[in-house]
């Protein structure tokens, strides 16, 4: 086999890295028992960011001087993110069989498996008559707890449904099809960089008086980067919404686009209102925060009221959705 031949099947085998890397994280995940000896690579990014904020975000100084200090720090994660992706990517391309390892790396910055177990968790213990407070709902308000940020303690079965399923929309797009995308864009330099600037987000892109001018870079980085997926994830969410009937696609088409603009978010909104759509939801709306509470415009006409069994049409949306992701990689993976 000649150099050409060599190097297009090198080539041919590197385009296969996402749809491993998806198929790797939806069967196996992180498991456990690893996370707990060695942690996670999302883990030890946190742990570089809370040293930052520890040491960088001084409430003495003025706003403007935290932005700077926080945009500094963002710009030190990424820098340490994409440098060990980088190293990674290259010590993979040295060993035979190496972009097998490095689907393998790059699965564990994806969270199918994880996302899915965590929200099923809330199906299993969602009352299905949508009963009071019962030791199964006080399971479901625990289960909740892990995904989403509002008080639990407030959440009746309906509010508890309606927030996985608004977790599980906003998620799908996050945790899987951002990275993936990101994965597809720039190797494993860009996954890492992809999850460097989210984990930063979620740590201290908050609108607290913390974190409002420090987290200001990290929050619209953020913004930024996610911006091409969560439009995507909508558009997946619309396709995997044909099995339900032609009705139920055409209603998550209308409502993304009529509905997504309203979300507080410039992103969520997208696979949110295609979500609402396609199962016949209204998403979003009111939400009371340990801290806060906000009145929000509801997304989608549908009902307000979710059940456990809106729920589990969600999950079987998400998997659905899923799905599609994995035939649009495989695809970019034949076309290359």
């Amino acid at each position: 086999m000649g150099p050409a031949s060599d190097m297009g099947l090198v080539v041919s085998l590197d385009s296969l890295v996402p749809v491993v890397a998806l198929a790797l994280d939806r069967v196996v995940g992180f498991p456990d028992p690893v996370v707990r000896r060695i942690g996670h690579p999302v883990v030890w990014i946190g742990a570089l960011i809370d040293l930052l904020d520890r040491r960088g975000n001084r409430p003495a100084w003025p706003g403007w001087a935290r932005r700077a200090a926080g945009a500094g720090a963002v710009a030190v994660v990424v820098a340490v993110a994409g440098g060990a992706g980088v190293a990674l990517a290259a010590a993979s391309a040295e060993i035979p069989g190496g972009w097998l390892l490095e689907a393998g790396l790059a699965a564990t910055l994806l969270a199918q498996k994880s996302l899915l177990d965590h929200v099923a968790a809330v199906a299993r213990a969602l009352p299905a008559g949508g009963a009071a407070d019962t030791a199964d709902l006080t399971a479901a308000r625990r289960a909740v707890a892990l995904i989403v940020g509002r008080d639990p303690t407030r959440l009746d079965a309906a509010g508890i449904a309606r927030a996985a399923i608004e977790s599980l929309a906003e998620n799908l797009s996050d945790g899987v099809v951002a990275p993936a995308l990101w994965l597809v864009i720039g190797g494993l330099p860009g996954i890492c960089v992809y999850k460097a600037i989210n984990t930063a987000d979620s740590m201290i892109g908050h609108r607290t008086a913390r974190h409002a001018a420090f987290g200001w870079a990290a929050a619209r980085l953020d913004d930024l980067v996610n911006l091409p997926a969560a439009r995507l994830t909508g558009l997946i969410a619309v396709a995997a919404s044909l099995p339900d009937g032609t009705a139920a696609a055409r209603a998550a088409w209308t409502t993304m686009w009529r509905d997504a603009r309203h979300h507080r978010s410039p992103n969520a909104g997208w696979p949110e209102a295609a979500f609402a759509g396609g199962l016949g939801l209204a998403l979003a709306g009111p939400r009371v925060y340990p801290d806060h509470r906000v009145d929000d415009p509801w997304i989608g006409r549908g009902r307000r009221s979710a059940d456990a069994a809106d729920l589990g049409r969600a999950l079987a949306l998400a998997r659905r959705c899923l799905l599609v992701a994995m035939a649009l990689a495989l695809t970019v993976a034949l076309a290359g």
